[in-house]
């Protein structure tokens, strides 16, 4: 299976953030270094007089005129445009599959109307998986060829999600190819029976397969394709930066140490404590709005790692008033916050608030220095900056 994920982040961590410094260099170096002498040498043999000297000069930096210009600008294959055009559009498709899956009637027999006999439901969710697997194998295929590394981030942490689901898919027929594609065994499917197949396409989980799928197919469908600002990045970066601070705030005792109250009593600084709660929920969403079109594959796998982190610890941030909408994003219910036990607050954040801060640095890091990571992706389709972990089960 590694063949097939490979294929599709090979070309992800070189990304484009470099900018004309990476074009000055290679200048310097094309035309002074090695490779110009070389050239200089191949153009120039067998050339004894000035004019020829002259004209090999002239032929030299054209040459590497032209390098450069295909280093600044470089044509995009007729395949590649074709698979960045397939997988824009297969992405909603998929979509559209995913939530057929997760639609409560498709579990249902549908009676006859106007003297046509129904469907039961077992032949509805047989066709409805036919469709998803088709549109997920569809997709994967493009992504591989795609030059959009924004959505191909994206999809690299679907088919993760997958992998990770390997088990139960296999349990109600659905088996993963070599190549990293689907395979639907209708009649396993119709074994198991398809209750299994609607507990794991749950929409009322958000931990399941088909919520999973659905939540990184949502965010590759609103990124952008390779676009990325100056302005974008001083956002993110500022934006991470605060992140990262208000997640250490978070996670350190002195934020939830004891007052005294008008009768006396030792309590929590509750104002204090939902203030710095609010800053990281709007420096979160502040850093996401910014950074996730990029192009830098640093940034794309540290956001990846926050947003899995958040994502795995949603009912936990639920029950203090923390609600992740459908773009992942973050609002705060201020009456539920200052509610909640400030105790388990802090049990809580000192890891996922620690954690935070920890990619957050690393997202203003690859941001501000513009550097890419040097194995951002691993050959199984993860992602290879900084680990993951769940708080949950703390609480």
């Amino acid at each position: 299976m590694s063949q097939g994920y490979s294929q599709l982040f090979q070309g992800l961590s070189s990304g484009s953030g470099s900018g004309n410094t990476n074009f000055l260099a290679d200048y310097a170096s094309l035309k002074s270094g090695s490779y110009g002498r070389l050239m200089k040498a191949y153009y120039g043999a067998g050339q004894s007089s000035s004019t020829s000297s002259s004209g090999s000069k002239a032929r030299t930096n054209n040459v590497l005129e032209q390098i450069l210009e295909e280093r600044r600008n470089p044509k995009v294959s007729e395949d590649v445009k074709e698979a960045n055009a397939d997988l824009t559009a297969g992405i909603p498709t998929l979509k559209s599959s995913v939530s057929a899956l997760q639609n409560e009637n498709t579990y249902t027999d549908t009676q006859g109307q106007n003297g046509q006999s129904g469907q039961n439901a077992t032949d509805k969710v047989v066709s409805a998986m036919k469709n998803f697997v088709s549109q997920y194998n569809d997709v994967v295929s493009a992504a591989k060829k795609s030059t959009l590394s924004n959505k191909t981030a994206y999809i690299a942490n679907m088919m993760k999600t997958t992998k990770a689901n390997a088990d139960q898919l296999a349990e109600i027929g659905v088996t993963i190819n070599a190549n990293g594609t689907l395979q639907f065994n209708e009649g396993k499917m119709k074994s198991a029976g398809i209750s299994k197949v609607q507990e794991m396409f749950s929409s009322k989980d958000s931990m399941s397969y088909g919520s999973t799928v659905m939540s990184r197919l949502q965010f590759a469908s609103i990124a952008t394709g390779a676009t990325d600002t100056t302005e974008k990045d001083n956002t993110a970066g500022s934006s991470a930066s605060a992140l990262k601070a208000d997640g250490e705030a978070l996670a350190s005792d002195k934020l939830y140490e004891k007052v005294k109250d008008k009768n006396g009593n030792m309590v929590y600084d509750i104002d204090k404590i939902l203030s710095t709660a609010k800053s990281f929920v709007n420096n979160y969403n502040g850093m996401f709005d910014a950074a996730e079109s990029s192009t830098n594959s640093g940034v794309l796998a540290n956001l990846a790692k926050i947003r899995e982190k958040t994502t795995q610890n949603t009912n936990v941030l639920k029950q203090f008033g923390i609600n992740v909408d459908e773009k992942g994003r973050l609002k705060i219910d201020e009456e539920t916050f200052k509610k909640a036990d400030m105790s388990k607050v802090q049990k809580f954040f000192k890891d996922y608030g620690s954690s935070i801060a920890t990619n957050a640095s690393l997202v203003d890091y690859y941001t501000t220095t513009k550097a890419n990571a040097a194995s951002g992706y691993t050959a199984s389709g993860t992602y290879g900056v900084q680990g993951s972990s769940r708080f949950a089960d703390s609480i």
